[in-house]
């Protein structure tokens, strides 16, 4: 009796495919078999009720930077400035500040042909979610890729200031 073994050069994922580097390995379970646009629409969505429409950074002689930001959220304009040690941390404090806040439970960043992608798994009321955004810098990755697991998470919820 003979076994033949057989090797799929091929991965099962589809940002694997087409940019031949790994994702997070649980991300990568649970997205194998999609299209590149069905991993698009499930783990970046283009559109959602959370949009960071200006951001801008000055750093502060304390070691923290003070970071301007306008949220829209459902069209309306929310323009706040917080103090924070970096960017992600400001995002964050943001989006709690508004109600839509996530906890971001896992980041992983690496280089594609298009810049940074970055992979969060966040978590809003329980829920939990991968969330992805490619852009030419890290920064401009991690807070797309924040706000898009934000309107995962938040999509049939109201964003509601905490207590």
């Amino acid at each position: 009796m003979s076994t033949i073994t057989r090797f799929s050069t091929a991965s099962s994922d589809p940002f694997t495919d087409r940019f031949a580097t790994p994702i997070p390995r649980a991300l990568r379970a649970e997205s194998a078999g999609l299209t590149w646009n069905d991993f698009l629409e499930r783990y970046s969505p283009i559109a959602g009720r959370l949009r960071l429409s200006a951001w801008t950074v000055a750093p502060r002689s304390t070691g923290l930077r003070d970071y301007d930001a306008t949220l829209d959220i459902d069209g309306r304009s929310r323009s706040t400035r917080v103090s924070a040690p970096g960017p992600i941390a400001a995002l964050s404090s943001i989006l709690y500040d508004a109600g839509c806040g996530v906890e971001v439970l896992s980041f992983h960043q690496q280089s594609v042909a298009e810049g940074t992608a970055t992979f969060v798994y966040c978590e809003h009321n329980g829920r939990r979610h991968w969330a992805m955004a490619i852009a030419a810098d890290g920064v401009e990755s991690a807070l797309r890729a924040i706000i898009a697991g934000a309107n995962i998470l938040v999509a049939n919820q109201g964003c509601r200031r905490s207590a």
